[in-house]
Formats: structure tokens, sequence, C-alpha cells
């Protein structure tokens, strides 16, 4: 009986270890009901009616594809809001590598389709932005979620 525990808190330790290592770090990912373009297009909608500014949609399908490789369907979202944004580049240059923010919407091989973004915690750690940013992190957060809502379902 106690090597039967014994199997079963090792396997059941594998599946928490590939279900964490599927999951990049400081990325918030959210199921969404719709498709990849569906999907997209509320996002952008929805930030555009904020009046954040789209810089770009990348479809990373269609390049695959233009060089004859298969992707699943995904869409990158390239977006922001210089106010905001500059503010955290202020405090770390080196933030600006991950701003303008972005969101990716993708299609697993199983067909569900996600939403996944830069958790800003996880930047504001990653950039040692401190005390220089921690309401304005703390609000991005807020509103990321809240277009990740919207656009999803």
């Amino acid at each position: 009986m106690k090597q039967l525990q014994i199997i079963l808190l090792v396997l059941l330790g594998l599946h928490s270890w590939v279900a964490s290592a599927s999951e990049a770090e400081g990325v918030v990912t959210v199921l969404s009901t719709h498709s990849v373009e569906q999907t997209a297009h509320k996002l952008v909608k929805a930030l555009q009616l904020k009046g954040l500014t789209v810089f770009a949609t990348i479809d990373h399908a269609k390049g695959a594809s233009s060089v004859g490789l298969t992707l699943n369907p995904s869409t990158l979202v390239i977006f922001g809001n210089p106010k905001i944004g500059s503010l955290l580049i202020q405090c770390n240059a080196l933030a600006a590598l991950d701003l303008p923010q972005k969101a990716l919407i993708w299609e697993d091989n199983h067909g569900q389709v996600w939403l996944s973004y830069n958790n800003p915690v996880y930047l504001a750690k990653r950039y040692h932005l401190g005390h220089c940013a921690s309401q304005t992190v703390s609000k991005i957060g807020k509103v990321l979620n809240k277009f990740a809502t919207v656009a999803t379902h």
C-alpha cells in the first residue's frame, strides 16, 4: 500500500510539474469562448473604445504560411497608452523592452483559444521598478484584466 501511495505522489508531482512547465512565468492566460479572430477583434475594439493606441496586429499563422510553415491560429496585438507606459520607462529605461503591452490570442492543439499577456507585477519585479511605479502597475493590472474579460467572454 505504501508503494502505491509513493507512486501516486510521484505521479501527482510530475503532473504538477508538467502543468506549470507549460505556463510561462509572469504570463496571465485566460480561456476565451470565441475564435482567435473574434477574440482579437473584441480586444482591439475594447482598447480603441477606451482610447488606447493599437500599434499593430500580427497574424503569426499568416506569417508562417508565407514561408510554407503551419501554425495554429495566433494573433499578437500590440497596444498601449504612452501616458502610462512612459511612466514605467522613466523608472527604468529597460522596461521599454516589454512595452508597449502585448496580448497574444492563440489556439492550442486541442482547439481551445486563449488570451495571454505579461503580468505587470512581474514586469515591475523584472525591471526593479519598485516604489517608482507601484500605483501605476496596480492600475495596469486591473485594466488588463478587464480587457481580457471583455475580449474572452
